[in-house]
């Protein structure tokens, strides 16, 4: 069992990442959190921030009521600053925001008017401190990641195909890219902690084939890994069939059709994992109060599919999956960046 107290190697942690975001004593701080948010992390975020010189200012929102049918999950769209303009001109007023809402300000609506700023935040995944240490961002992962974002940039058609199935093509042309490993430095950005992801946000009616999750491969939204194959059929960026027997495929089409939105069966974004620390089984470790799975969306050589909103291509919805699945091959306009889940060339 994991207890959550403060721990002096966590606050080490903690201003170690923060350091790699370049935070000093000159600067100012804030930290972002909620009344549902992990209280260790918030603490641990103070503590540090003020042994580095720069005591911060805490924003502190009350949790918003229920509104969704379902329970929402790992969506990296919080709603807990609901359009307050105090809360933005309070986080975009400094120079470095800790990001601590449970569901983190990633797709956050209220997110380009704070960077707009000039304000660089860091968003602390919703994970038990344990993994966060476990997790520290390296700094070799920065050039690796950019350099995929690069070639995703670049590319016209994503391929990804697997020996249990998959076989889906996305046309890249054009689409919103980008990545995280950890830590960010550059006014006007946000990363993640856990990072080591290169995505793409595909624009509408541009993914078309087939998916298929094999035993092992994890539904992050039910923190839970697949035990019967779940075959998805994407057609124009909606998931228009769900084949499956078990139970996977059961919770798979209930939860989706409980949104009552058919924008949550369509694609939100495409791409893999580049953390060589990070570890797809980890998962089996952790009470799910305890972990958000961030770690498993960024374990290296992943190919990571995820439905729901999609504001590049003019879809919203809170109805959300992130679906990291291991032994797939993707490649990049007849390039292979990951072989049977295992990073290729310079990514590896």
């Amino acid at each position: 069992m994991l207890v959550e107290r403060i721990e002096a190697k966590w606050i080490d942690a903690f201003a170690s990442v923060f350091e790699m975001c370049d935070v000093e004593g000159s600067q100012t701080a804030a930290i972002l959190s909620e009344s549902q948010s992990r209280a260790v992390n918030v603490n641990l975020a103070e503590l540090a921030l003020d042994r580095l010189g720069t005591p911060p200012i805490h924003v502190i929102v009350p949790t918003p009521r229920q509104s969704a049918p379902v329970p929402v999950r790992s969506t990296g769209a919080s709603d807990a600053i609901a359009g307050s303009t105090a809360v933005m001109a309070a986080l975009g007023a400094v120079d470095f925001v800790v990001d601590c809402t449970v569901e983190g300000l990633l797709h956050a609506p209220e997110l380009g008017s704070i960077l707009g700023e000039g304000t660089r935040i860091l968003m602390v995944s919703n994970e038990h401190p344990e993994a966060l240490e476990r997790l520290l961002p390296q700094p070799d992962l920065e050039p690796k990641v950019k350099i995929g974002i690069r070639k995703l940039i670049g590319a016209s058609e994503m391929k990804v195909t697997s020996a249990a199935g998959t076989d889906l093509t996305v046309d890249v042309s054009g689409a919103p890219c980008g990545g995280g490993w950890g830590y960010t430095s550059r006014p006007g950005t946000i990363s993640h902690w856990p990072g080591g992801l290169c995505l793409a946000f595909p624009k509408a009616g541009t993914v078309n084939g087939t998916i298929v999750m094999d035993r092992g491969d994890m539904n992050l939204t039910f923190k839970r890994y697949i035990e019967s194959p779940v075959t998805l059929h994407i057609d124009d960026d909606y998931v228009v069939d769900v084949e499956g027997a078990g139970t996977d495929a059961a919770l798979f089409r209930s939860y989706t059709d409980a949104w009552g939105d058919r924008e949550a069966y369509a694609t939100s974004h495409v791409g893999w994992g580049m953390n060589p620390g990070a570890r797809w089984d980890t998962l089996s470790m952790y009470d799910r109060s305890q972990t958000n799975g961030t770690e498993q969306r960024a374990f290296a050589g992943n190919f990571l599919y995820s439905t729901g909103a999609n504001e590049h291509a003019g879809r919203h919805t809170l109805g959300h999956f992130d679906l990291p699945m291991r032994n797939h091959s993707v490649f990049l306009d007849g390039e292979a960046v990951v072989t049977d889940g295992r990073l290729q060339g310079e990514l590896a």
